[in-house]
């Protein structure tokens, strides 16, 4: 099966799994209530929203450069942030393509390797997931056990109920996955003078050597505080991109901070999940989390979800349309295409 099929026919599994999510967000739902509200809402609230995520975009951006400089690169930040909005446009078509993509167009446009740069997107990701652990750790400790309790019940206990009834005990299966890991770890660096004449293995250790070298670059840093500024700046917009569109609708417009830092946090968990965009997942467990944290309607909580992903969705198809065109010309297409087959995502 050659790569493109392959990559065909793992994007209708994935879009059939996010139809399948949009289904169980949609299935218990009365459309006339839900079209009610959606033509009563206020849209102007979505042009501000927009501004600051397309803000995040370039802020998210300079913090990456801030990454790239002490491995010797210097890419300018209108390539950075063309190829950060590909990266967000490559999401829409396929799951965790995003990452890839924005590394290998940037990799491509500066001429910078494209190992190093998985490695200092490696050090962005660790930073997001400690970002809403923080978060999290806030709202629980000013009081609020909505986004526990929410996280509980509907994610974490789920999950480890299904994996307990298929595979035993979760700490067992923990330990073991552990216990390979490490050894698997071991392995692959001890061995590494007798594997790395292996073409297969010489790729992996090539591919490793940039990784480690990206992620050193955070101890490189030359602006510290501007990174962690940036870092500041970026949850800012994130904010401000989850709290206008409250202001659209009339039963959510009285929600607050808190309010919008739990749909931050469980918001996070619903665009984790390997579909396009958080495509489903996302509408699932908003509307489902502010029902019981809030006690919003079903309704009420769908509309919202809806005018906030899909406002961000169309924000994004034009602007990586515009950055894959500024970057490649009329060939950002089949850029966008070859990078994707020659990574192997």
């Amino acid at each position: 099966m050659n790569n493109s099929l392959k990559h065909f026919l793992r994007a209708v599994l994935f879009l059939s799994l996010a139809a399948l999510l949009l289904w169980l967000s949609f299935r218990d739902i009365r459309f006339d209530d839900l079209w009610s509200v959606l033509r009563k809402a206020n849209y102007w609230w979505l042009i501000p929203a927009l501004i600051f995520s397309y803000l995040s975009f370039i802020i998210r951006a300079r913090r990456w450069n801030l990454l790239i400089e002490p491995l010797g690169f210097k890419p300018t930040l209108a390539h950075s942030s063309h190829s950060v909005i590909t990266g967000y446009f490559a999401n829409m078509l396929f799951p965790r393509l995003g990452e890839v993509a924005k590394c290998a167009t940037l990799s491509r446009k500066e001429n910078i390797p494209f190992d190093k740069l998985v490695g200092t997107m490696l050090v962005e990701r660790t930073i997001d997931i400690l970002t809403v652990l923080i978060i999290l750790g806030a709202i629980v400790a000013i009081g609020s056990t909505a986004t526990g309790s929410f996280l509980s019940e509907n994610v974490f206990m789920p999950a480890e109920r299904k994996i307990s009834s298929s595979v035993g005990s979760t700490t067992i299966i923990t330990l073991i996955v552990l216990l390979l890991a490490v050894t698997a770890v071991v392995m692959f660096f001890t061995l590494r003078e007798r594997l790395s004449g292996r073409p297969l293995f010489k790729k992996m250790y090539s591919f490793s050597d940039g990784l480690f070298s990206g992620l050193k670059s955070i101890l490189r840093l030359k602006r510290g505080w501007e990174f962690l500024i940036m870092t500041i700046l970026l949850w800012v917009c994130y904010f401000l991109m989850s709290y206008f569109p409250l202001l659209c609708l009339e039963s959510t417009a009285h929600l607050g901070a808190g309010a919008t830092m739990f749909i931050l946090v469980i918001g996070s968990f619903g665009m984790a999940a390997p579909v396009q965009s958080g495509l489903g997942a996302y509408h699932w467990i908003i509307s489902r989390g502010l029902l019981v944290a809030y006690a919003i309607p079903l309704e009420e909580g769908l509309a919202y979800a809806t005018l906030e992903h899909e406002s961000q969705m169309i924000l994004i198809a034009i602007a990586g349309a515009i950055s894959l065109y500024a970057l490649f010309g009329s060939k950002g297409g089949k850029v966008l295409s070859s990078v994707v087959t020659e990574k192997k995502v």
